[in-house]
């Protein structure tokens, strides 16, 4: 349960091993789905919100983004004019860009003919706010790189979280393992009949059988094809492909921050959250050039770097650490792709797709998986009406 937003245990021999997520999943008080997925899982408890962003130069020097009582879109506006980080003319050109992003977002039909990355040259975004604005925030909420990420979604992450409301750029953190968040739906009451099997292998869905009437795949883009041969997806297919995340889970002597999370600007790693205790995960996203590199050369790569921001690691013993890979976190959302997003039909009238790949409305995030579900459960339904109809 989860898919790719899962826990494991760090020894699996030992059945009271310490449990940790495959990769640090957030969200934002504008994922209205997925918090509604939670309420009906029973978990809400379980997601600590925070309204303030933390932005840290190699140095030590913290921006803090947090709201003012002031009406959207000023109610960021004081933090945005206080950034260490930026120069005047970039903080002008941030204003410019952000009030381009709402106007655009609404109103320009080709924005997933360009790059992120164009959009913003469009508009004169500086090079200082590209690098420690608009380029940490996308390859964050994207996994991808600004100059190979559709300006579609990246636009999206800003008018909808940002720009959306005065709470809706809280940041969500889950305070259990990513399983305990999903394998509390089984404790729910979801209806009569219905039973979840762990564990169970399913090789390919044969549309025509009487096993069910209807059939929901939620399985990754690369898996669709051999669970629904023949499906027709071959040529839509082949327009997808994989970005990777990087997270090191890292356990040292004793704290090395007292930040709860930090988004780490102008060099490789980009967050680092606190676990807990002296436990801390550094998370890397588009970490294509990582995925050769041995994990100790990596765990040295994070060392140094965080010794940069916060020299307190040079003093706290670094009891052990482990890499997690997820080679396949995430699509890559390429400008021209959402041309290719299948619905949740297929030519098999009783056989519906599910996934954050699906033309969700919004990227490849945990609010993009919801609302694909919520999207392929009214397909069944409307299907079923038409049966009855019929009947």
């Amino acid at each position: 349960l989860g898919g790719r937003a899962s826990s494991f245990p760090v020894n699996p021999a030992n059945p009271d091993s310490e449990r940790i997520d495959n990769c640090q999943h957030v969200l934002l008080r504008c994922c209205t789905a997925l918090l509604d997925f939670y309420q009906r899982c029973g978990v809400q408890d379980k997601i600590a919100f925070h309204d303030k962003l933390h932005l840290v130069l190699p140095g030590g020097i913290t921006d803090t983004i947090q709201r003012d009582p002031l009406p959207v879109p000023f109610h960021l506006a004081r933090s945005f004019i206080s950034m260490n980080s930026l120069k005047w003319a970039d903080k002008l050109s941030l204003f410019k860009c952000l009030r381009a992003a709402k106007r655009d977002w609404k109103h320009r039909t080709d924005l997933d003919s360009i790059t992120f990355t164009t959009w913003l040259h469009e508009h004169g975004a500086t090079p200082r706010t590209i690098s420690r604005f608009w380029k940490p925030f996308i390859v964050s909420a994207l996994n991808e790189e600004s100059d190979k990420a559709s300006a579609l979604p990246a636009l999206q992450v800003f008018v909808e979280g940002l720009l959306g409301d005065r709470t809706s750029y809280e940041i969500g953190i889950p305070v259990v393992p990513l399983d305990e968040l999903y394998s509390a739906a089984i404790d729910q009451k979801l209806g009569e009949g219905v039973h979840i099997h762990l564990g169970s292998r399913i090789d390919s869905i044969d549309s025509a059988s009487q096993e069910a009437d209807y059939y929901v795949s939620a399985v990754p883009f690369e898996r669709v094809s051999n669970l629904l041969p023949d499906c027709g997806m071959e040529g839509i297919l082949e327009h997808f492909s994989h970005s990777p995340i990087t997270g090191v889970h890292l356990w040292f002597e004793k704290p090395i921050t007292h930040l709860e999370h930090a988004m780490l600007l102008d060099r490789q790693i980009q967050w680092i959250f606190h676990k807990g205790n002296s436990y801390y995960l550094v998370v890397i996203s588009a970490s294509r050039d990582l995925l050769q590199r041995p994990s100790s050369e990596i765990v040295k790569l994070a060392l140094d770097e965080l010794t940069e921001y916060f020299p307190t690691v040079i003093q706290s013993k670094l009891n052990k650490s482990r890499v997690i890979k997820e080679v396949r976190a995430t699509y890559s959302a390429v400008p021209g792709l959402e041309n290719h997003r299948p619905s949740p039909a297929t030519r098999y009238p009783n056989v519906f797709l599910a996934g954050d790949w699906t033309p969700s409305g919004w990227p490849a995030t945990m609010e993009g998986a919801v609302r694909s579900g919520y999207q392929a459960a009214e397909s069944v339904i409307a299907a079923s009406q038409q049966v009855q109809s019929r009947s």
